[in-house]
């Protein structure tokens, strides 16, 4: 596998249960604290913790898509508006031209919440679903994409990919591969994920809820923690004006589908994501000097993650988990943990796994349990999803690629 040409991020932002924006997040993962809390969505109380987002009850669809009103495109909104990303956004678009830049999005649920609001209203006579539902703007998977093209006034091709928890990290090899074929110039790429009940019943029924903040490699790990995010990049050409710090330089993908829901023990896909990432950014193993892991906090998760760890890196390269402080944002989670990285990246920054107070003697990964500087070159973020859908990506930093 060739080695691909580094693409500037010039661009970054993220909206969690943290906070929104970068600074709010980075003060977060500093402060070695968890933001998750027990769950009183919707006034539920089922025993699990979440990392739900403050401040989207009011409407925010714009000019022209009141039609697209729910919760996931609120957080798109909000998310979008951090950072100065709108501005950033707006100087792509007159470098290029607005049919030059796509829109890759990940998601898992897209606007399923207002679906699912709508059939608490269901007429009591005839069941229909009421009349202000608008299907096709809200839950529909395309939602997220149509609703950020339209509201940024962007016209060039979009699609949003939903593999479960990889969602949001695929979309950045999507970018690449139409900006390398020349089809944009520059692609906004992201994710957004929202809280909604199909998602909490779900992983209840499959018995994958912690009943506290969930603790990835710990010992007594026992469930994941469901969360919501918003967190976009803007990828450009190579010889953008506005190219700096923060590059993605490889990506790699695979498809084990070993099980639905359970990973392949001995981690094969990820292996094999992360060889490829590897390959495509033309490193060794010996050159990463962080990994930001998938680590969910179930049991058979953080085992295969470890085994296929192991087998590419060894026990050298420093490795953490940072759900325990914002949850698993499910499509989410791979645009977060992405941002993640380039944090750490910019300010040499390796943010400790929380909740990892009791080490399992059968993971041997280098795991951080606290907080750790250091002169960061180039990093890995690790997402796997259901059904063996795993995306691995490599960034570096520097001027000079």
């Amino acid at each position: 596998m060739s080695p691909i040409q580094p693409l500037p991020i010039t661009a970054y932002t993220a909206t969690s249960c943290m906070g929104r924006g970068l600074e709010a997040t980075r003060a977060a993962l500093a402060a070695q604290r968890t933001f998750l809390a027990p769950c009183r969505f919707l006034g539920l109380e089922l025993p699990t913790w979440v990392g739900e987002v403050a401040g989207l009850d009011e409407p925010v669809p714009g000019p022209g898509l009141a039609a697209y009103d729910c919760r996931n495109n609120r957080l798109a909104a909000l998310g979008l508006r951090q950072d100065g990303f709108l501005e950033a956004v707006e100087r792509a678009t007159r470098r290029y031209g607005a049919g030059r830049i796509g829109v890759f999005l990940g998601s898992s649920t897209s606007g399923l919440l207002q679906t699912e609001l709508a059939y608490r209203r269901r007429d009591a006579v005839t069941g229909a679903l009421p009349a202000g539902l608008h299907y096709a703007q809200t839950h529909n998977m395309f939602s997220l994409g149509d609703y950020v093209r339209r509201s940024l006034g962007l016209a060039g091709p979009a699609s949003v990919t939903s593999v479960a928890c990889a969602s949001s990290a695929k979309v950045f090899s999507a970018a690449a591969r139409a900006i390398e074929a020349g089809v944009v110039d520059a692609a906004l790429v992201g994710g957004v994920d929202t809280l909604c009940l199909t998602t909490l019943y779900g992983f209840g029924s499959l018995e994958l809820l912690a009943p506290q903040a969930c603790r990835p490699f710990d010992a007594r790990r026992n469930g994941i923690s469901i969360a919501e995010a918003a967190a976009f990049a803007l990828v450009e050409r190579r010889d953008s004006p506005e190219a700096g710090a923060a590059w993605l330089a490889g990506f790699g993908e695979s498809s084990d589908a070993h099980h639905m829901s359970s990973p392949h023990p001995e981690g094969r896909g990820a292996y094999e994501a992360m060889a490829q990432a590897l390959a495509r950014a033309g490193l060794e193993a010996r050159d990463i000097d962080y990994i930001n892991l998938h680590g969910t906090g179930t049991p058979s998760n953080d085992r295969s993650e470890d085994a296929a760890v192991m087998s590419l890196f060894g026990d050298r390269v420093p490795a953490s988990s940072t759900k325990g402080a914002h949850g698993h944002a499910l499509g989410a989670a791979g645009a977060l943990e992405a941002v993640i990285c380039l944090i750490a990246l910019r300010d040499g920054f390796m943010p400790g796994g929380l909740n990892a107070g009791e080490p399992d003697p059968a993971l041997h990964t280098r795991y951080l349990r606290r907080n750790q500087a250091g002169a960061l070159r180039r990093v890995m973020s690790n997402s796997f999803g259901f059904g063996g859908a795993n995306c691995a990506l490599v960034f570096t930093g520097g001027t000079q690629q």
